[in-house]
């Protein structure tokens, strides 16, 4: 089975190969193709996945194409894992937001919206040859805002993508470390949307502990996404938080944080990357490979150890020494994927937490939305975990959410910058008409041209 990855330039890219050379054999996968716009950094990343593969002493064979329909043509599996605009466009998402007083993180309320806009289109000519050349492939889709944008391919017919987040994941290997448990021994149950969502349920072997975990301070401190929140955010709704739902518990504290610090999140990363592109730009990789690789993973954890340490205020996680560092096995989006693969190839599947159609699972929202949620996945299909009831205040966030993924999706479709107004009104961290109007115009300044309701 062959792997095709669009975006393979992408510096997640290294991390998934190592994590894959772990199952490859197991989930008979003997090929990845990388593909990406940018061949320059895609020979880089090629280079450093094969010397991942040779020190390894594995046969797993990948090699980069500039033609995407290469990347496409007769694969099992397909990738997409794309920033349009490139780093800096995240930089200029962040910074329209600040101006207007309004968070712009990638993902959630105003910056999501432009990524989102930016990239539906793209990812739907990318699924357009994929329909061509690998019809009956499935797509993983890990670009950001990653609900929304699965919301917009199933929207347009595209019914074989699965949205992955490491959000979810992240949290139960941590929660797991720390109980002393197996993860296959913990049972975790989320609901609602990417970046958006809730913990109602935690068991070890069959029995029931959430209560006594929201009421453990140690607990609450110990795990890197709980500890943001304020204790009693968690214990008056019962139930844990996905970490995203920092920018609404604590909207004002985020902003402030992020206002008083020397750079954003977007700003940061870019930095980084120049600087890591720099340094490998400039060594032999052919000749040094190792100390190639010990580049990239020493840029890698300066960028990983900063994580929401901007918006929370924290500080930055401690740094080890470049020399030794080893290549993180593949937890996170990747390893996601590969726990989906393999649960689909099996007849006893995996429990994981996906992006997918709704079907029944949230029952107050409707078949075609796509939610994200805890799945039984196997050879059978994915099946998300039927939510009884759902907590009103719940309920009420994740319908708001989802009208505005709705809308956003109708606006791209339909090149309206009215729906485009509506969908951001509608987002609670925007939730003005006027504001809505101005971020738009501001957008439209900063790129040279309107994101939605120009001229195409």
């Amino acid at each position: 089975m062959k792997i095709g990855v669009i975006g393979g330039a992408g510096v997640r890219t290294v991390i998934f190969i190592n994590g894959l050379l772990k199952r490859y054999k197991k989930l008979n996968i003997d090929t990845v193709v990388l593909y990406d716009i940018s061949r320059e950094k895609l020979e880089v990343i090629a280079k450093l996945c094969n010397h991942v593969v040779a020190r390894e002493g594995k046969d797993l064979v990948v090699r980069y194409v500039t033609d995407p329909v290469e990347a496409i043509r007769g694969m099992d599996y397909i990738v997409t894992t794309l920033r349009v605009g490139g780093d800096h466009s995240r930089v200029i998402d962040e910074t329209v937001a600040l101006k207007n007083g309004v968070i712009g993180q990638e993902t959630t309320g105003v910056g999501g919206f432009s990524m989102a806009v930016r990239t539906i289109p793209v990812l739907m000519d990318y699924c357009r040859m994929i329909d061509q050349y690998a019809p009956n492939a499935w797509v993983f889709n890990f670009t950001n805002p990653s609900g929304l944008v699965t919301q917009a391919l199933h929207a347009a017919g595209f019914h074989r993508v699965i949205g992955i987040c490491d959000a979810p994941s992240s949290m139960k290997y941590r929660m797991a470390q720390k109980l002393g448990v197996t993860e296959e021994e913990l049972y975790v149950e989320f609901f609602g949307l990417n970046h958006l969502s809730w913990i109602r349920s935690v068991q070890v072997r069959g029995e029931e502990i959430l209560p006594k975990l929201i009421a453990d301070d140690d607990f609450l401190s110990s795990i890197q996404e709980l500890e943001i929140f304020d204790r009693d955010v968690i214990r008056d709704t019962g139930m844990l938080p996905n970490e995203y739902l920092y920018y609404y518990y604590h909207r004002e504290r985020a902003l402030a944080n992020i206002e008083k610090s020397d750079a954003t999140r977007g700003q940061t990363i870019e930095r980084v990357n120049q600087l890591m592109m720099k340094e490998l730009g400039e060594m032999d990789i052919d000749a040094d490979p190792e100390g190639a690789l010990q580049v990239f993973l020493y840029y890698m954890q300066l960028r990983e150890n900063s994580y929401m340490s901007i918006e929370s205020g924290s500080a930055n996680r401690p740094m080890l020494e470049k020399g030794s560092l080893p290549v993180p096995e593949g937890m996170g989006y990747a390893g996601v994927m590969l726990d989906c693969i393999e649960g689909m190839q099996s007849a006893a599947g995996r429990t994981l937490v996906l992006s997918v159609l709704n079907n029944g699972s949230l029952p107050f929202l409707r078949d075609d939305d796509v939610v994200e949620v805890t799945c039984n996945v196997s050879e059978r299909g994915i099946e998300p975990v039927k939510q009884a009831s759902v907590p009103e205040m719940c309920e009420l966030y994740i319908r708001l959410i989802k009208r505005y993924e709705r809308l956003t999706v109708e606006a791209v479709r339909d090149n309206c910058a009215q729906k485009a107004v509506e969908a951001l009104m509608m987002h609670p961290l925007v939730n003005s008409w006027s504001l809505a109007k101005k971020l738009m115009a501001d957008y439209a300044e900063a790129y040279g041209q309107a994101l939605v309701g120009g001229a195409k």
